[in-house]
């Protein structure tokens, strides 16, 4: 096509190419144009000129891309000719285009061969936890499958997902990771193809995502080579199954796996010409293998016809169909998804469509046929087709369009809990406030959002986690933190001098979510503010965090304890800097997460320690053991500690705590750990972090400690507090695990009793279920004439009790009592029904 007649034109000038433009440009689909700011920018470079040589193995798209970028500058890396890096640039941005539209094409396939396949769906069954722990692109694939599969007759879910065929499990993985792989690629290819020059080390930073993309479409090419074999397999013709068998030749997986080889060889030779142009032969190699795939696919869904014909008869030629093939194809009728049918309807359209196609198709052999649909396929399927790009707004439509993928989902760091996690929750929470209320506390609640200079400076380099609000009527808020700031507060505010108080609620961190990690959960604190015994407060919310803990029945855990003023002392016999003490805190407080090695080049490069000072630190963090053994150790004659004041005043505190954990048979749980920091900056005296020791790693579930400024931080008068804040969210999940590990199940109702009336009588089951509900019974009521319909209602909501109903028991004047474990009925006459179910019920 002579360069005249393109319409399309692709202008360099001030803005730099995309990966598109490239592709169109390379492909001779789009002609060049120069605008007056890039032919003054040539004609006034006074760079060197340059020599090359093209090497032959190039596709002729290969060679346009790379001569592209020969005005790229002069190369920053000595090691790598000039020539290599135009070419890495330009079929990077050749390979950006082709995996983007790749990618789309084969999920379609792949979900038309999990239609033909009748494949389990379990492995799709996925959600985002909100909390890290799940890959993100691995559900959004599943999201995407599940719109080509809904209303699918075909497809199953037996909610099992070890009995799909690793050809069908591995789609969400890794077809999630390609989609990974793609976004990498494109954000390097995009970064390098703005450049004015090449940049030091563009060349290391691109293969290291190509040599991902090499992987990644090798495990896309050997799974759709293995839904296609079994799509082969399944076929009822040897004779069907040879001539499509035939056309596998030219994405043989083998064949694959050696271009694979080579480009990452060539990768590590820094072989950048040889290396990118084996992984854009690897593309070309698996996009017919997705071609074959869907070659196969669409002949297992659409040929019905044609398979009976070559059942039948060998290699007949093609004819329509009679009045009995007519029937037979009805019987077979397949039911495929909203978006399968959807899909399988363009493509018809696509390839049979002509004036003289049907007439074609009918005048050649099965073999013929099935050839010329393998190559249909390939130019169906290729970029370069005109028809492709309403291809991918075809694809997009069904996907967007959709009904289930208009789903809404939750935001990052949230999550919903449905009645099995909330009977769980509301079981916690009651042993919770029993606890609390049993020490003497009375309950508060705050408001979720406090004014911003309320919260900030209280939380040290956590303060960057606090959410903050729009402005919204002149005052400027943030979500709360914690909740002992909003505590703090409401005392100042009210000019409390003591309170004891306990409250549950949810708390709001910008914090990035993983296993455990929320950004919107409860926390249930307990705080004592008064000027009281010493280290008595202290005393109580530790003893209290021990009940919690045991009576939750989570597990072993321990209690970790330290003193804010042990550690400021251990940092003065350090030499570190007393404005530097709250930073190196927020350090130390990490080492539950990293290394000490990583703390210490933290310290030491971005907080300007020196190693000496960093080095006296780790020997003292590294202390801990039981309370009154390193206490002994500590104060023993011509420790440093004594000769400080600060350490010295908070070892005299933690004896007197430490003997009354003692006494009150606690302290086997508490351990002394000079490493423990608690990195906000309002603790003044001890300071203390419980952490599960069981299998589920979770991180610390509940801490506190003694914080005596704070309160006056809002008011004239000092007030001391102390208190302690359990992470209920975290104990939710050692809970559910443990309930998951002891296979045990948890009613997710209290109802005592099922009103079974067996018929459509409403006025009936409000009479019965009223009367009941007087008697403050727990009672359901169920209208259902088939009394199976009520006993499987009743057992799988393990209700014990069913209040029978029907025509035989208001003729008689009675009710049927049924007891649901025992499997016994009991006829009670209708005016005594209340007295003796509530005397069964130990009411």
């Amino acid at each position: 096509m002579a360069a005249e007649s393109l319409s399309r034109v692709v202008r360099l000038g001030g803005e730099w190419l995309s990966s598109s433009s490239v592709f169109e440009l390379a492909s001779g689909l789009a002609r060049l144009a120069l605008d007056s700011s890039a032919i003054s920018k040539l004609s006034s470079s006074a760079g060197p000129e340059v020599s090359f040589s093209i090497p032959d193995d190039l596709t002729i798209e290969e060679t346009r891309a790379s001569v592209l970028f020969q005005d790229g500058g002069v190369p920053q890396q000595n090691d790598v000719d000039y020539y290599s890096l135009a070419a890495l640039d330009g079929i990077s941005a050749l390979l950006d285009h082709g995996s983007s539209a790749l990618g789309p094409v084969a999920d379609a396939v792949a979900a038309l061969s999990c239609e033909a396949l009748r494949a389990d769906l379990s492995c799709f069954n996925l959600t985002d936890s909100g909390d890290g722990s799940s890959a993100k692109d691995d559900v959004a694939v599943a999201s995407d499958f599940k719109v080509f599969f809904n209303g699918s007759k075909l497809v199953v879910n037996s909610n099992n997902p070890a009995s799909a065929t690793p050809a069908i499990s591995r789609i969400p993985a890794v077809y999630g990771n390609f989609r990974e792989v793609c976004r990498l690629l494109h954000y390097r290819t995009r970064v390098q193809l703005s450049c004015a020059a090449f940049r030091a080390g563009s060349a290391e930073a691109m293969s290291t995502a190509l040599s991902s993309l090499a992987l990644a479409l090798y495990n896309l090419a050997d799974t759709s080579s293995s839904r296609a074999k079994l799509l082969l397999d399944s076929l009822p013709s040897d004779e069907l199954r040879s001539i499509l068998g035939a056309q596998r030749s030219s994405s043989n997986i083998d064949s694959i796996k050696q271009l694979l080889s080579y480009s990452q060889a060539a990768l590590i030779d820094k072989d950048y010409i040889r290396s990118v142009h084996q992984i854009y032969c690897l593309l070309e190699a698996v996009r017919k293998t997705v071609c074959w795939e869907a070659t196969v696919a669409f002949v297992s869904l659409e040929g019905g016809g044609i398979i009976a014909a070559v059942t039948e008869s060998k290699n007949p030629p093609l004819s329509a169909p009679t009045g009995a093939d007519k029937k037979k194809g009805e019987r077979r009728k397949k039911v495929l998804g909203k978006g399968s049918s959807a899909l399988m309807q363009f493509i018809k359209e696509s390839l049979l469509s002509g004036d003289g196609a049907a007439n074609e198709t009918n005048s050649i052999s099965a073999s013929t046929l099935f050839e010329k649909w393998a190559q249909d396929f390939l130019f169906f399927l290729d970029p370069r087709n005109s028809r492709f790009e309403i291809l991918l707004e075809k694809l997009k439509d069904i996907v967007a369009s959709n009904e289930s993928r208009r789903l809404p989902k939750l935001p990052k760091g949230t999550r919903d809990f449905a009645k099995e996690q909330m009977t769980v929750r509301e079981k916690a929470f009651s042993i919770i406030v029993d606890v609390f209320k049993r020490h003497g506390a009375t309950a508060l609640d705050t408001p979720a959002f406090e004014l911003r200079e309320t919260l900030m400076g209280k939380y040290g380099e956590d303060s960057k986690l606090i959410y903050d609000l729009s402005d919204q009527g002149g005052e400027l808020c943030s979500l709360r933190y914690d909740l002992t700031v909003p505590f703090a507060r409401y005392v100042a505010m009210n000019g409390l001098t003591s309170f004891k108080r306990y409250q549950i609620a949810k708390v709001y961190r910008r914090d990035n979510p993983s296993k455990g990690r929320f950004r919107e959960f409860y926390q249930c604190d307990f705080d004592i503010a008064g000027q009281l015994e010493k280290m008595g407060p202290d005393f109580e919310v530790i003893k209290i965090l021990t009940e919690l803990l045991n009576e939750l029945d989570i597990g072993d855990y321990e209690v970790k304890l330290n003193h804010r003023k042990l550690l400021d002392g251990m940092m003065a016999i350090c030499g570190v800097p007393q404005e530097k003490f709250r930073t190196i805190c927020s350090s130390i407080d990490k080492l539950d997460k990293q290394s000490f090695e990583q703390i210490k080049r933290e310290m030491v490069n971005e907080k300007g320690l020196t190693e000496e000072v960093a080095d006296a630190i780790g020997t003292f963090v590294k202390e801990r053991g039981p309370p009154m053994e390193l206490l002994c150790k500590l104060k023993r004659k011509g420790s440093e500690f004594l000769e400080n004041i600060e350490s010295h005043l908070a070892l005299n505190e933690l004896e007197i705590l430490f003997k009354a954990l003692g006494k009150a048979k606690c302290d086997s749980k508490v351990v002394f750990d000079l490493s423990l920091a608690r990195g906000l900056d309002y603790y003044t005296g001890v300071i203390f972090e419980a952490v599960f020791k069981g299998s589920t790693q979770v991180g610390s579930i509940a801490a506190g400690g003694r914080y005596d400024n704070l309160v006056g931080m809002f008011g004239t008068k000092q007030v001391p507090a102390v208190g302690i804040s359990l992470g209920i969210e975290r104990v939710f999940v050692i809970m559910e695990q443990l309930q998951k590990d002891r296979n045990e199940t948890m009613r997710p109702t209290e109802t005592e009793v099922l009103v079974s009336i067996l018929g459509d009588d409403l006025s009936l089951g409000a009479e019965l279920a009223s009367e009941l509900w007087d008697a403050k019974v727990k009672a359901e009521y169920m209208l259902d004439k088939r009394l199976m319909k009520h006993i499987g209602r009743a057992r799988d909501s393990r209700i014990p009790w069913m209040l029978i109903v029907g025509e035989n028991e208001l003729s008689q004047g009675v009710v049927k009592l049924k007891d649901v474990v025992a499997a016994k009925d009991y006829d009670i006459p209708r005016s005594r029904l209340v007295e003796e179910l509530c005397r069964r019920l130990n009411k």
